[in-house]
């Protein structure tokens, strides 16, 4: 059972209902979109210096939090020969930017199937991905405190 939507954040919010209006072929074409837009590392966190590893995952994912004017901003690192787990990445990262410690802790960790994404990806894709919200939630935490 999903949680309130009100536990999602608006711009996450806006890619579900993005995915929610697509059919199974669009949603593998939006999650390749997402791909090529995760941004590149900053200077300082290449090397994945100071990074988390998403162990969960099975390809290489680091990723970073950091708190900017009292928002989230998620840097993440996933290999191009990962499409589908960078994809989820970036649509997290960008659903996820500028919400407070608080409200990323509050998205329910399922939140994924009202996407439809359960019936795109494997459980063991799906442990993966959900591994690295609940890596995001551990880096927003520091903050909360």
């Amino acid at each position: 059972m999903m949680s309130e939507p009100s536990a999602i954040p608006t711009r996450l919010q806006a890619i579900i209902e993005e995915f929610q209006e697509s059919d199974r072929n669009e949603k593998l074409e939006l999650m390749l979109e997402y791909a090529d837009r995760l941004p590149p590392l900053p200077e300082h966190l290449q090397g994945h210096s100071g990074m988390d590893q998403v162990h969960e995952c099975m390809s290489p994912v680091f990723l970073q939090g950091e708190l900017v004017h009292g928002g989230m901003l998620f840097h993440i690192d996933v290999p191009p020969e990962a499409p589908t787990t960078r994809g989820y990445a970036a649509l997290l990262a960008e659903g996820l930017r500028g919400a407070t410690p608080a409200e990323v802790l509050a998205v329910p960790s399922d939140f994924f199937q009202a996407m439809g994404l359960h019936q795109l990806l494997s459980p063991q894709r799906l442990n993966g991905i959900s591994a690295i919200l609940a890596y995001m939630k551990r880096q927003a935490l520091r903050f909360v405190a």
